[in-house]
C-alpha cells in the first residue's frame, strides 16, 4: 500500500508538468519558430527514515525540440528562414546576446531592426540600425542593403550583415525568454555557411494534432492514478478494520 500510495501521488504530479508542458506547446503552436519541449521522467528513491519502497517519479529531462518548423512563404522582403542548424544573434532584454530563429523581422520607430517578439537584431557592428530608406532587401548571407530615401537604384548601399552562428544543438538550453544560449553562456563566431530563406518564416514545429491527443492521454493518466490513491486509501480503510475486528 505504501508503494502504491507514493507512486500513484508523485505520478500524478509528473502527469500535471506534462500536462502543462504540452499546454505551452499549444499555446505556442502558431509562434513563428517556436521550438517544442520534451522531457522524460524517471523513479528516484527517497532517501531517510521510512519505508524503502518509497520512489518519487521526477522529471529526469527537459529540453527544447530543435527539429525544424514548416516553411511558410509570404514573399515579405524581412521575412526571413534559418536554413539548417543555424540561428541569427540577438540582444536580450539585459544587453547580451541570445539566438532565435525567429525571423519575422520588423524596423521600429527609431530605425532599429527588432525580431517580431521585440529583440535587436545584431550585426557585425552590434545592434542593426536602418536609416530613412526607400528600398531594403536581404541577402542568403545576411547581408542587409538599402536604397536611402529620395535616391535612385544605383545609390543601393550595404548597411550591415546579421550575426549568423551555428551552435552545437547539444549544448542549446532555452530561457524564460524564449530566447536560447549555449550551456556555457558563449555564443560560437559567425559561420559564413549559414543562410537565409528571404521571403519565408519557420512555422512553429509543434504538431497541433499530436499534442492534442497527449492532452487526453495525459488527462486519462492523471485520472488513473487518482483512482489508485483511493484504492489504497480503501485498503488501508480495509486492513484497519480487519485489525479491528482481530
Amino acid at each position: 500500500m505504501d508503494r502504491l500510495l507514493y507512486v500513484s501521488m508523485t505520478g500524478a504530479h509528473r502527469v500535471m508538468e506534462a500536462q502543462a508542458r504540452n499546454a505551452q506547446n499549444l499555446a505556442n503552436v502558431s509562434t513563428t519558430a517556436f521550438k517544442g519541449a520534451l522531457d522524460s521522467a524517471a523513479a528516484q528513491k527517497i532517501e531517510g527514515p521510512g519505508m524503502p519502497t518509497r520512489y518519487n517519479v521526477e522529471t529526469r529531462d527537459s529540453r527544447p525540440d530543435l527539429s525544424p518548423g514548416a516553411l511558410q512563404s509570404t514573399g515579405r522582403v524581412l521575412d526571413v528562414a534559418v536554413q539548417g542548424e543555424g540561428w541569427m544573434v540577438v540582444q536580450d532584454a539585459n544587453g547580451g546576446e541570445a539566438l532565435t530563429r525567429r525571423g519575422d523581422l520588423q524596423v521600429d520607430a527609431n530605425g532599429l531592426l527588432r525580431t517580431g517578439d521585440g529583440n535587436p537584431v545584431l550585426g557585425d557592428a552590434g545592434p542593426i540600425a536602418i536609416p530613412p530608406y526607400k528600398e531594403v532587401s536581404l541577402g542568403a548571407d545576411g547581408t542587409l542593403s538599402i536604397v536611402p530615401l529620395g535616391q535612385g537604384p544605383q545609390a543601393q548601399a550595404i548597411l550591415d550583415r546579421i550575426l549568423l552562428v551555428r551552435p552545437d544543438p547539444d549544448t542549446l538550453q532555452r530561457g524564460t525568454d524564449g530566447l536560447f544560449r549555449a550551456a556555457d553562456g558563449e555564443v560560437p563566431p559567425p559561420d559564413a555557411d549559414v543562410r537565409l530563406l528571404t521571403g519565408h518564416l519557420e512555422a512553429s514545429n509543434v504538431n497541433m494534432a499530436q499534442s492534442m491527443v497527449e492532452m487526453i492521454e495525459l488527462a486519462r493518466q492523471f485520472e488513473m492514478q487518482v483512482r489508485m490513491q483511493r484504492a489504497a486509501d480503501e485498503n488501508a480503510d480495509t486492513a484497519a478494520q480487519l485489525m479491528r475486528m482481530g
